[in-house]
């Protein structure tokens, strides 16, 4: 082939992807997919009828400000001014973005230098390292670290840092590092002594901090989202991203968001200018409209933004007894809506399988086509020299409704027969 007809150099060696692997392998209707993160429970219904409401009005299907609707910049402004108790500017503060993926991929290409160095949390979502990477930066990974509180029942609290390791990661290349918290896969709430930790080491060492954020709503009793941005010296080189696919289960709509000071938004403004230039204006209206209602009842019960947490606790307490029950092992999550497994238990012999992946993608594999039931391999979310660390892991999915888990009951109750 002509040298003109590859790929671009910063492609090569990420050109594979877990969710389209896997989601191939899902397709099958008799397996039941627990593998992707997309709610199969429905939206609220103000949600729904809001988009509905705007697509009727003809000036809204056309073209809006393309940093953000700006019925929908100063919803989010007033949303996170009360909860991060700072005044945001909703013109210079606030970037609107296709998902989470968008404020992502605009804070690496436009805050990210060639030759930069950028700290990832292992497992990490698993397009931090590859936009790194395009970015001609080198990720520096550090895996969290379990340690055996001797209990019967492992949290996703027991899994942390180590603070030593950490500080031996930064030096003068690090340009940023990126949190995630509530953290997927493994549902870990940083406390505000882990991230006053992290906040130390970037204002040491003037790094940035790219924290994704997008199931900050869904924290489960006994656990609170602190916003890294609120702790001292931290809002000014910060940039928070987060996403209305998670806070209102609408992950089709793929709108997601940027916030931070100016002088780094506007960063993020001029990829997004030159790449997406804007989002769809009715769903930026509709999600306007359902974020002020709900900033309104926000202390009330039947605030979304509260409610589909204890929606979801059961569900997580059903999913973690069926993996138990199953012989796995579940570490239940503080927050978000996965929960990781250990299958090492069933020690199930792959060994007539691809000798060059890891176990848990093999097993996964194994048991989609077995015992028709998808996760996704926690592998996937690492780096090269943490594989062996988390290859006997994988990730469920439990934002499901009733039937999908009662489907996925019967499969780990007959797990043995």
């Amino acid at each position: 082939m002509s040298s003109r007809l590859k790929s671009a150099r910063r492609i090569h060696g990420i050109d594979g992807n877990v969710w389209v692997e896997f989601t191939a392998l899902a397709a099958d209707p008799t397996v039941v997919n627990l593998g992707q993160g997309f709610p199969d429970i429905s939206p609220p219904s103000y949600v729904k009828e809001g988009l509905a409401k705007a697509a009727a009005v003809d000036k809204l299907n056309q073209y809006t400000r393309g940093f953000g609707h700006p019925p929908l910049v100063d919803a989010l402004s007033q949303v996170y001014s009360r909860v991060s108790e700072h005044k945001i500017d909703p013109n210079k503060e606030i970037l609107v973005t296709v998902g989470a993926y968008g404020s992502l991929f605009s804070a690496i290409q436009g805050l990210i230098e060639e030759g930069d160095e950028v700290i990832i949390i292992e497992p990490f979502y698993d397009c931090y390292d590859p936009m790194v990477k395009m970015a001609g930066a080198t990720p520096v990974s550090i895996p969290l670290r379990y340690k055996d509180n001797g209990r019967s029942t492992i949290s996703s609290a027991d899994w942390s840092l180590d603070s030593g390791e950490l500080a031996s990661k930064f030096s003068k290349r690090t340009k940023a590092i990126i949190l995630n918290t509530p953290n997927n896969p493994m549902g870990k709430v940083y406390t505000k002594e882990e991230l006053q930790v992290i906040a130390d080491l970037c204002i040491k060492y003037d790094t940035l901090c790219i924290s994704d954020e997008v199931y900050e709503w869904i924290i489960y009793p006994g656990n609170k989202h602190v916003k890294i941005a609120t702790l001292p010296g931290m809002w000014e080189r910060t940039v928070t991203i987060g996403s209305a696919g998670k806070t209102f289960s609408v992950t089709g709509w793929k709108l997601g968001w940027s916030i931070g000071p100016a002088h780094l938004i506007k960063h993020l403004q001029t990829v997004h200018q030159n790449c997406i230039y804007t989002c769809p204006t009715p769903l930026q209206e509709a999600l306007a409209h359902a974020l002020m209602k709900d900033l309104k009842r926000m202390d009330e019960p039947e605030c979304y933004f509260s409610s589909l947490a204890q929606e979801l606790k059961p569900k997580r307490d059903r999913m973690a007894s069926l993996l138990q029950e199953a012989g796995l092992k579940p570490i239940i999550p503080e927050g978000g809506y996965f929960m990781v497994a250990d299958v090492s238990v069933l020690n199930v012999d792959l060994s007539h399988m691809k000798e060059d992946e890891p176990y848990d993608y093999k097993f996964v594999k194994w048991m989609i086509k077995t015992k028709k039931l998808a996760a996704i391999p926690i592998t996937a979310f690492c780096g090269p020299e943490s594989k062996k660390q988390f290859e006997k892991y994988i990730r469920f999915c439990f934002i499901k409704q009733e039937s999908t888990l009662d489907a996925a009951e019967t499969i780990l109750k007959n797990w043995n027969k």
